[in-house]
């Protein structure tokens, strides 16, 4: 009060003034309920907006570091002749990649390196390949490709696709194939032997390495490529730390050199993880703070007040639009990221009616660009009408929704200037390197149909977003902004001020005993003692050490017993208690040794967790019908955080409707209310609508069928198995069937010509199946009898085209005794079928061959009887 009597407030860096000029003290120290406080940087300010009702904390950008004495950028002319066309463009590595290149290319140790966003650790990547190359090449100058093998590992699925594309463009140059070996990109067992660098995601290469029949690639492993491994801390962590403790153990059983190299952002834990991966603490770890980022980073958070939804939505918008204002306004770009597609346009144009009110379109505006003439005939071609709405005023949106062409367009109009303000979603800050000065996160609420509730956005996409803040050719510096509610403000401080430890989530989630029977399975776990050692090589045994109370251990504990022992061994008996009880392992308690049983490898292989096993126990029998395989599919585990909500009622029911052949066990309200759509009948209604391509229109809706269908699949193939391993041939014959039926969302009833998509009209597909036409007998018809069935002219013609390209294979046998005991049997293949490698792909699974050749003819076999 006597401030505000003095005059107007002067913000003092580290003391915290509010809107209405008062002043409290305030030294830099943050925190939350329960947790250490920590200093923030110097020069931090702190504005309380009780007008408005948000907190404001803008840290300033830290200062590039001072260069050391006899520090140096390494030339390119320092590698090898050899790898030297991989760094075409390139003079010299930066400050942090000259820092690593002794130990990154002169040794084979493992290594972690710790570094900002932008800091260039994909460079470290690749000198650690280049190393792994070097010593591959004969003295003849030959490559020895067939004696190695480089796995790197994404978090994402967009990442991994931009670190394909760029490895690919740059390790081509020297020869090397680098493919992509996600859920979305599959690989023949042919692709994978040609080629020498894989880029995979962890449950993708976790799943590899479970199966024994993949040893032959798991064995060429020389190195391990691990990027943001600070992601320990996600719920995924657990599976990072199967994949490294299961590549530790090989090297040492095997007595094969595997190099692990780390890659990660800033984190404060980052010594226990290099105890973790094997690193020299001393020599091979190497930690970088932002004062290395190539563009210093200043980085504003804002927590908004209030507890209604609509006002703090309301009030996100107002502060979006304000801080965008002032920044177009001092002459610099904005990216504005928001968590839906729609929103993109719903921000968009909110932010073109508030410029409006207050008479500052013209801020926004393009018009006085010089190549505005020019790129306005493209934008006016785009069939994008919200695109063309929000380029009028200077806005753009940018989303996975929209087409390549367009998502193209945007980009380089944002490249050009003639955009000042990008709404956008995380796909743009995952798979396209376009910064701005400034990046804007509104609201950090998304919706995870995997909890099946909205949760708060990972500190992953954050750190990837304030990456695209400031352009090295332009700015001297850039900036973040995140807005986020107000009890979520001291969480994301935390987090991006590295002030959160990095703790395992092996213990959480009930993951551990699923990550022991793929041990078990492989056969690197066969006793009890062996499960204690496996559990020793995990991120959980460093942290158990380092900060025993997280995870439950009292201090006279770990007083008697320094090494937990007996903490390990009782995890590992309640993992294996949870096994038996789902008839996934074979336990001597005596002996203390392990068996796996089919349950458990079917579960492995298939990546389907214990508890669901535990239901298929109960409920798979050898009469179930098509209807029953739904149910238990439904019952499974993987969909436990599925949310049955009443506002989607009606949506569902208009699915179960209109797109659900298949009938579905319904429940009734009490008192005679009208059907009880439960989570289970919710999951059911979503995979046969997804089949049947129906359109569903609920956000959240959308994402709970994705997350259905991105399983559905998988555990069909998983049940399949399981009725072969009982012998239930027509069950088993009915899930082969559905899992067909998933992949190609093509019912059985169906015909299956709708498999080529929509190139044959929906008209003619619906009268094949209505005159009951099969393919035998469109086989025995001329194209006139099929135009003149179908009522349409050339109609004919086009079935026949697509019939041509339909798999078809013709078998003939020839059985001849040759003694009382032996038959000889002959089969003759023909695959009378037109290849098309836009229909058939281009590899034929059967023999893993490319398309162009095709599978040698058959040799007569002798066999017993």
């Amino acid at each position: 009060e006597r401030q505000l009597a003095e005059g107007p407030a002067q913000v003092v860096p580290g003391r915290a003034t509010t809107a209405d000029g008062s002043v409290d003290d305030y030294s830099g120290v943050f925190g939350v309920t329960g947790s250490t406080k920590s200093m923030l940087p110097e020069g931090t300010r702190r504005t309380v907006n009780k007008k408005d009702g948000y907190e404001e904390i803008c840290i300033p950008a830290q200062a590039k570091a001072v260069p050391g004495a006899g520090e140096r950028l390494i030339p390119v002319e320092e590698f090898g002749e050899f790898c030297q066309a991989a760094f075409d463009g390139m003079t010299h590595l930066n400050r942090v990649q000259s820092r690593v290149f002794p130990v990154g290319f002169k040794t084979n140790n493992n290594m972690l390196v710790c570094a900002p966003t932008g800091a260039g650790k994909t460079e470290v990547a690749m000198m650690t390949v280049l190393r792994e190359l070097e010593q591959r090449i004969q003295s003849t100058g030959v490559l020895k490709a067939d004696e190695f093998k480089i796995v790197y590992v994404a978090p994402m699925k967009a990442l991994a696709a931009e670190v394909t594309e760029k490895f690919s463009r740059r390790l081509g140059r020297l020869g090397l194939v680098v493919k992509e070996l996600t859920g979305d990109m599959q690989l023949s067992r042919q692709e994978i032997t040609d080629t020498h660098m894989l880029v995979v995601t962890p449950e993708k290469w976790d799943v590899i390495t479970r199966k024994s029949s993949d040893a032959a690639l798991t064995s060429l492993l020389r190195l391990l490529i691990i990027d943001e491994i600070h992601l320990l801390n996600d719920e995924r962590g657990a599976v990072l730390e199967a994949i490294v403790a299961r590549t530790l153990r090989q090297v040492e059983s095997m007595q094969t050199c595997i190099r692990i190299v780390g890659l990660s952002a800033t984190l404060p834990t980052y010594k226990d993880v290099a105890v973790f991966l094997r690193v020299n603490v001393d020599r091979d770890l190497f930690y970088f703070d932002n004062a290395y980022r190539p563009v210093p980073l200043e980085t504003v958070y804002l927590g908004v007040m209030g507890t209604n939804p609509v006002k703090v939505k309301a009030s996100m918008n107002d502060i979006t639009y304000r801080k965008v204002l002032e920044r177009v306004k001092n002459g610099h770009q904005v990216m504005v990221f928001v968590h839906s597609r729609k929103d993109t346009v719903k921000t968009g144009r909110t932010l073109m009616e508030l410029a409006g009110k207050e008479n500052v379109g013209d801020v926004f505006s393009n018009r006085d660009h010089p190549r505005l003439p020019v790129w306005d005939k493209q934008v006016m071609v785009s069939k994008n009408r919200e695109l063309r709405e929000l380029f009028a005023g200077g806005f753009g949106m940018h989303n996975a929704g929209m087409l390549r062409s367009d998502r193209n367009l945007v980009e380089k109009l944002f490249a050009e200037g003639l955009i000042k303000v990008l709404v956008c979603t995380a796909t743009l800050a995952w798979g396209v390197n376009l910064p701005a000065h400034s990046v804007l996160i509104k609201g950090t609420k998304i919706y995870d149909a995997k909890h099946g509730r909205f949760v708060e956005l990972s500190i992953l996409d954050v750190m990837q977003i304030f990456g695209r803040a400031g352009r090295p050719q332009f700015d001297s510096s850039g900036e973040g902004i995140i807005i986020t509610t107000h009890d979520q403000l001291a969480h994301y401080l935390q987090l991006t001020q590295n002030a959160l430890p990095i703790e395992s989530r092996l213990m959480e989630g009930q993951v551990l005993p699923d990550h022991l029977n793929a041990e078990v399975v492989l056969g690197t776990v066969r006793t009890l003692r062996e499960g204690i050692a496996w559990l020793q090589y995990t991120y959980l045994y460093v942290r158990m050490l380092r900060n025993p109370m997280h995870y439950g251990v009292p201090y006279h504990e770990i007083q008697a017993d320094p090494t937990l022992y007996g903490r390990c061994k009782e995890l590992v008996e309640g993992a294996i208690r949870e096994l038996l009880k789902a008839k996934m392992i074979r336990y001597n308690a005596e002996t203390g040794n392990i068996h796996p049983t089919e349950t458990g490898i079917v579960a492995s292989h298939f990546y389907v967790r214990y508890a669901s096993l535990e239901v298929y126990n109960e409920f798979v029998h050898a009469t179930m019908s098509e209807a029953d395989c739904f149910d238990v599919l439904a019952r499974s585990a993987e969909f436990e955080n599925v949310v049955a909500r009443e506002e989607e009622n009606q949506e569902l029911m208009a699915l179960l409707t209109n797109a659900c052949p298949v009938k579905i066990k319904l429940m009734m309200m009490e008192g005679g209310g009208g059907i009880l759509i439960d989570e289970r009948t919710k999951i059911n209604i979503l995979i046969q609508a997804y089949i049947s391509r129906a359109q569903v229109d609920g956000f959240a809706l959308v994402a709970d069928m994705l997350h259905v269908v991105q399983s559905a699949g998988r555990i069909f193939r998983a049940l399949f198995e399981l009725t072969i391993k009982h012998g239930w041939v027509t069950v088993a014959s009915r899930l082969l069937s559905l899992c067909k039926t998933v992949d190609k969302r093509v019912w059985s009833m169906q015909h299956p010509l709708r498999q080529f998509g929509n190139v044959i009209p929906q008209e003619f597909l619906g009268r094949l199946e209505e005159k009951e036409l099969t393919l035998d007998r469109l086989c025995d018809m001329d194209p006139k009898e099929v135009s003149l069935m179908l009522r349409q002219n050339g109609a004919g013609v086009l079935i026949e085209k697509y019939l041509k390209q339909f798999p078809y294979v013709e078998i003939k046998v020839e059985i001849q005794p040759v003694t009382r005991t032996v038959l000889r049997v002959t089969l003759r293949l023909r695959f009378p079928f037109t290849w098309a490698d836009r229909v058939h792909g281009t590899v034929e699974p059967r023999c893993g061959r490319s398309s162009r050749s095709r599978c040698p003819p058959p040799t007569p076999t002798t066999a017993p009887p």
